[in-house]
């Protein structure tokens, strides 16, 4: 393990934090909210007298093999949410550091899984004091969303100075924080890989707020809905997410359609984006994985549709709410326009079965990914043909090429310790607070999954607020889990890892 370089790459994470921070900074000057300050600026001085201490040197030995690009993405994570957790416990709208810890990992992994009350949304728009107000506060909060979704070790990698560290290197860590079965650089350096990633996310990011506002959003609630939706964090400034959007927004439905339809966008593969830009749209539409996405997506919409059709009375109505709790499921966003829970068990079972499925990889979303689904059952069926005919070698084709026996391996084997973690972290919580079986059962699904609200209990109406602190802390390491895709977050606690070299 290069410690020397883990030190270094900390260090410049702390200070890429501290410079981030100073958005919310900006929009408590801009509304007024001098009494807010302190609650930023704390944890900005903090973060960059130790991101100068740990960043001054340099170390010589700049190597970085794929352990080290593991170890340095799970413990940096974990680190930035520490200090990003900092001004919810200073500003007093999350006061209890687990509870603050829980809501900052979740708003980092791009969860959406709240501990908040609607009477908490009040300081928001309705300040006692208009100094206290919180809109700083909650669009720091909608803003880890994304910045989880990119990953902030990719971003680091954006700006990088090239010479810093050589290209075959820094892969280690972009394969380590994008989510799906295999990460490869789309151009000849990672740095530019990086660089475009970063520049297609901001451009949608930047095309949904267009699109809201011009629904009737202000700049500060688009900003806040659109870095959720980017992030596929789904972290809302309203009590009621996007049902009514606090009733200040003039066509509620058509912001509704561009959020789900923005959901979509985000949840598919970003290399695609970059094969269209480059003149290869027909490459891209033909992707294996956007055909079973898409499939997914439209029928799963289709059966929803059908079953909640007599409680709308509406074809139009049913639709939509369908098609945006399809997408915010499958997308793992977490936004909601109506409460789930409520619905007919056929289309409860059906939203859980895509918090599993999840989006695709190399996009912004969680879950187990399409892919990896994909290839789980492609292997499996070409295994049971293998027995039935041992003469006969099938390959396993995806996306038009053969996928190689060591990407195989891997993905059995995220999906076995992926398995074996939910069913720990299931009976861990059902014996620390003996919830319900829908209740704990959906909690770990959707902190794993990184999709945000479950059923019952924790459904769109609910919250996190009621776990013990030993089942918050569970479900807080299972977001990270879900999130950087299990083994940087699993090697932490293997000893031969922080074995200097």
């Amino acid at each position: 393990m290069n410690l020397k370089m883990l030190r270094y790459i900390t260090g410049q994470l702390l200070l890429v934090e501290g410079a981030l921070m100073l958005i919310p900074l900006i929009t408590m000057l801009i509304y007024g909210e001098f009494g807010m300050l302190y609650s930023v600026l704390i944890p900005i001085g903090m973060l960059l007298v130790l991101g100068v201490l740990l960043s001054l040197r340099k170390p010589e030995g700049s190597a970085l093999g794929a352990k080290d690009g593991f170890v340095v993405v799970g413990l940096s994570w974990i680190i930035l949410s520490f200090f990003g957790c900092l001004p919810f416990v200073l500003s007093g709208l999350i006061p209890n550091f687990i509870d603050a810890y829980f809501e900052t990992v979740s708003g980092f992994t791009t969860t959406g899984a709240s501990v908040l009350f609607p009477k908490q949304y009040d300081m928001l728009w309705n300040p006692v004091d208009p100094s206290m107000g919180m809109r700083g506060i909650f669009l720091w909060r909608s803003f880890t969303n994304w910045i989880g979704g990119m990953g902030v070790l990719v971003f680091v990698l954006a700006i990088m100075p090239q010479q810093d560290m050589k290209s075959s290197r820094l892969v280690h860590i972009m394969r380590a924080e994008m989510p799906g079965p295999k990460v490869d650089k789309i151009v000849a350096t990672v740095r530019k890989t990086a660089a475009i990633m970063y520049g297609i996310y901001v451009g949608l990011t930047l095309a949904q707020v267009i699109c809201l506002m011009f629904g009737g959003m202000d700049l500060y609630e688009a900003l806040c809905v659109s870095f959720s939706t980017a992030g596929t964090g789904g972290f809302a400034i309203w009590s009621d997410s996007m049902v009514t959007f606090g009733g200040t927004v003039a066509h509620i439905e058509f912001c509704q359609w561009v959020v789900a339809i923005f959901m979509f966008i985000f949840s598919i593969n970003f290399n695609l984006y970059y094969l269209i830009l480059t003149g290869k749209a027909l490459v891209a539409l033909f992707s294996e994985e956007l055909r079973w996405f898409t499939g997914i997506t439209v029928a799963a919409t289709a059966l929803i549709t059908y079953n909640i059709y007599s409680a709308y009375g509406n074809l139009g109505d049913a639709l939509r709410n369908a098609f945006f709790q399809v997408n915010t499921v499958i997308s793992t966003s977490g936004f909601a326009t109506a409460d789930f829970n409520l619905w007919p068990n056929l289309s409860k079972t059906l939203l859980l079965v895509l918090m599993f499925i999840g989006a695709c990889a190399g996009s912004t979303g969680g879950g187990v990914k399409v892919s990896r689904l994909v290839i789980s059952v492609k292997s499996t069926w070409a295994e049971i043909r293998h027995m039935t005919d041992p003469r006969q070698i099938k390959k396993v084709m995806f996306e038009k090429k053969s996928v190689d026996k060591d990407t195989v391996r891997g993905v059995f084997a995220y999906m076995v310790a992926y398995i074996l973690i939910f069913f720990v972290s299931f009976l861990a919580i059902a014996i620390a607070d003996g919830q319900s079986i829908e209740t704990s059962f959906s909690s770990v699904a959707a902190c794993l999954n990184n999709v945000g609200p479950g059923l019952d209990a924790v459904g769109p109406s609910g919250n996190f607020a009621f776990y013990s602190p030993i089942s918050k802390i569970v479900l807080t390491l299972d977001m990270l889990l879900g999130r950087l895709e299990l083994f940087p977050i699993l090697l932490l606690f293997s000893p031969s890892t922080w074995k200097e070299k």
